[in-house]
């Protein structure tokens, strides 16, 4: 190998553009087929769709279009169990899907699902498309799976990437987004339109930010908006949205009394610090567990418990009948098995970690849902969204239990969400504001030449 095939070799494939999408798939809604439409177009491009808009069905209906046009293969890559749900709605909708579990292909020019901790295992040559299903899961631009992905997309020609709306200042999500595609890399895009800032203490302790340039901000929603579509709802984009009208969420706070305070103290008082909130969560684990298990008890229906501690888990499933964990020192096959139970009914109480099960499926057959929370505001979002989302057609209660002393991560789990709403307020203003943007050239004076030209 000479050294200019070294660089090919280590270079982004670039294609020219997207292909035309001709007649789409009749069961997609009107701002799906817009979706599709669009993203058939880029060739690469990236969806972020509240939960509940049909990711699915567009990733679906995408990759049938480039298997159609480029008679080769299309891998759309999921996380745990999200692929048995995918390959139940490519059925549904009469795609052609295969599964592969340990890196097998046949070389069908079909839809093929994975997970990501399989991917590396296939041979990007082997396909003409990638989708990224819930990519949020490639944000960290330091982790090893945003690397695999990145480097298993290098070659593909067509790529669309596809999860729930990103917050308009998670620039590391987008950055990594627009890696993954090809477009721009991530350090790339920091050094374009950001300025870094270090602040220091009086200890000499600093903490880097980063904040748009002077001249950035419009420029980088304009290119944003170049590969990108974020969506709540249908009229985000201009269509009605009138079918998906969600009921009512009940979101109600139970704070449980310990039946021992900390030690060398007479009152229950907020934890100061993390470490105060990990021994506040260990003392009062049976009272948060018995009270999490009054409240399922006394709904006749499906019901999902988030724990966040092996132990909360344990307790859970000797507390509530009928019920099931799900476990991280499961396999995958039982994992994915118990999940698709809980979903089809057979299961009517799943216990879970949010880091296990909070991405991707659809549950909206449940309505009842507890929660020990802790300060990630996004595993909160998701843990709840599995329920309430379109499709759901009862009110959703959600019971979050904690104790005194954790009354500060309430407060802040508040405080995020207010602060993801406006920030999504502005996403959709500088989304549309850029998508309006006139890219042509206008000059009105005519300009005069000089004489000696």
């Amino acid at each position: 190998m000479n050294y200019d095939e070294f660089i090919r070799s280590k270079s982004q494939w670039r294609s020219q553009c997207g292909i035309e999408p001709g007649e789409l798939q009749p069961w997609l809604y009107d701002f799906q087929a817009y979706l599709v439409d669009w993203a058939l177009r880029q060739g690469r491009s990236a969806i972020f769709a509240d939960c509940g808009m049909g990711k699915t069905a567009m990733q679906l209906a995408w990759a049938q279009k480039i298997i159609e046009h480029r008679n080769k293969a299309a891998l759309i890559v999921t996380p745990i169990a999200v692929g048995a749900q995918t390959i139940q709605e490519a059925e549904r909708f009469g795609i052609e899907a295969k599964r592969s579990r340990d890196g097998r292909f046949d070389g069908s020019p079909c839809v093929w699902v994975t997970n990501y901790e399989q991917l590396q295992k296939l041979n990007p040559s082997d396909f003409a498309a990638v989708v990224c299903d819930e990519s949020s899961a490639i944000k960290d631009f330091k982790s090893e799976r945003k690397d695999v992905v990145v480097e298993f997309l290098r070659t593909i020609e067509f790529r669309l990437l596809c999860t729930a709306t990103a917050a308009p200042n998670d620039f590391w999500e987008l950055g990594t987004s627009s890696e993954a595609l090809g477009l721009m890399g991530f350090r790339d895009m920091i050094t374009k339109f950001f300025k870094q800032e270090t602040s220091k203490d009086h200890h000499g302790w600093g903490r880097t930010k980063y904040r748009f340039r002077g001249h950035a901000e419009q420029p980088f929603w304009s290119w944003v908006c170049s590969w990108a579509r974020s969506i709540q709802k249908p009229e985000d984009i201009g269509f009605d949205g009138s079918r998906f009208v969600l009921p009512k969420l009940n979101e109600i706070e139970h704070v449980v009394e310990s039946a021992k305070l900390r030690d060398g103290f007479l009152l229950a008082l907020p934890a100061r610090d993390m470490q105060e909130e990990r021994e506040e969560r260990r003392r009062t684990m049976p009272e948060r567990c018995e009270m999490a298990a009054e409240i399922v008890h006394a709904h006749e229906g499906s019901s999902v418990l988030w724990c966040e501690l092996n132990q909360e888990g344990d307790m859970l499933e000797k507390m509530v009948a009928d019920s099931v964990q799900v476990s991280g020192s499961m396999k995958d096959e039982e994992k994915e098995e118990t999940l698709i139970g809980f979903a089809n009914g057979r299961i009517k109480r799943l216990i879970i970690k949010p880091k296990i099960g909070a991405w991707g499926l659809n549950w909206q057959h449940c309505n009842n849902v507890t929660v020990f929370p802790s300060h990630s505001f996004e595993q909160y979002y998701q843990a709840v969204r599995r329920c309430y989302r379109f499709g759901q057609t009862k009110d959703v209660t959600v019971n979050i239990i904690a104790s005194e002393g954790e009354r500060g991560i309430i407060k802040n789990l508040q405080r995020k969400q207010e602060q993801s709403r406006r920030m999504f307020r502005e996403l959709c203003k500088h989304m549309n504001d850029a998508m309006h943007i006139v890219t042509q050239d206008y000059f009105p004076e005519k300009e005069e030449m000089p004489s000696w030209l």
